[in-house]
């Protein structure tokens, strides 16, 4: 694909401060650009932009001189993401179903339906228009997948769970396993049946070897609009509010209730049968083990204000020091108590 400068700006809806004599034949970060690449830079990368080798970048609409040919918008991060999609567009893929796939017959597949090799589509499930069904995906009794949704090979839709629309999950993923419920006696850990199910609202995302156990009865929920990254575990019976960011290695222990617009940010958690109320920011690593008020931003463990928590963690590393200083009082105080 080739672009002139002026009509990427239309498509971004900014404007080009060179108007002749550039085209645009790639979209890539700064580093890897080259003489026909357009990329984007915010501060504090505006000097390591005007320096590289592309042909052009996207900037914010604030800044009024910059070294190289740009392209002047309100959001240069959102104008990236659609350059991207237009200049690296997906293949597509036909819809049918592949000889190797097992579709039961009592299945309901809607229009333009893919079903790829080796996935299995079980009894009464049900596939909405325009969903893509990787290979060696299983989708299980009764299970349910709405339309325009994409299902990475090698996930596990267990029986009963339902994803709604435009959603994605990627390779690896587990919907629908079992909670973990046991009741011990006698030192023996009985198995409880885990008989609820997961339920995925529209335009959420879910990623790779990430793991959404269904309900000890009624449902795990991820409500619309949350994204989950890589290897993250919500326990059974959790609900996940709207718009919602859980980063790598996350885990929520189970019954915890998390509310609209959370982030919990890379190996943060949750004790179980919580309440996190909405806007709420985890730092990496932190775990609230109480209930937490709306528009809160915790770090550490126990997760605690995050002021606080600096306050903290700069008197930790004042405490040598500190003993140093306390150690020398004790021996002059020996001293003065000798004579």
């Amino acid at each position: 694909m080739k672009k002139t400068l002026v009509e990427i700006a239309a498509l971004i809806h900014g404007t080009a401060t060179h108007t002749a004599g550039i085209e645009i034949t790639g979209v890539t970060n700064i580093d890897d650009a080259g003489p026909g690449d357009i990329t984007f830079a915010v501060p504090p990368h505006l000097d390591k932009a005007g320096n590289c080798a592309a042909a052009a970048v996207i900037i914010p609409d604030t800044i009024e001189t910059f070294p190289k040919p740009a392209i002047r918008v309100a959001n240069p991060r959102m104008a990236f993401t659609t350059l991207l999609s237009l200049f690296t567009p997906k293949p597509d893929v036909p819809p049918g179903i592949h000889p190797a796939a097992v579709v039961s017959t009592t299945a309901k597949l809607g229009a333009n339906v893919s079903i790829m090799a080796h996935a299995v589509i079980d009894e009464y499930a049900e596939i909405g228009d325009n969903t893509i069904i990787y290979p060696h995906t299983y989708v299980g009794r009764e299970a349910t997948i709405g339309s325009h949704s994409l299902i990475y090979p090698n996930v596990t839709v267990r029986e009963n769970c339902h994803i709604g629309d435009r959603v994605i999950i990627q390779s690896g993923a587990v919907i629908g396993s079992d909670g973990f419920g046991f009741v011990t006696i006698d030192g023996r850990h009985q198995k409880v049946p885990q008989v609820g199910n997961v339920i995925i609202e529209n335009d959420v995302e879910i990623g790779a070897n990430t793991c959404l156990d269904r309900a000890t009865t009624g449902s795990t929920i991820v409500k619309q609009g949350t994204k989950i990254d890589n290897l993250v575990h919500l326990a059974h019976n959790v609900v996940v509010g709207e718009n919602c960011f859980f980063v790598a290695q996350t885990g929520i222990a189970g019954s915890a209730k998390i509310g609209n617009n959370v982030t919990f940010a890379g190996q943060a958690g949750s004790a179980g049968h919580l309440t996190i109320g909405d806007n709420c920011v985890f730092a990496a690593r932190s775990a609230p083990i109480n209930d937490i008020p709306a528009n809160s931003f915790y770090a550490g463990f126990p997760a605690r204000p995050h002021k606080e928590w600096l306050r903290s963690e700069a008197a930790i590393g004042r405490l040598p020091d500190l003993i140093k200083k306390i150690r020398e009082l004790e021996q002059r105080l020996a001293d003065i108590e000798k004579k």
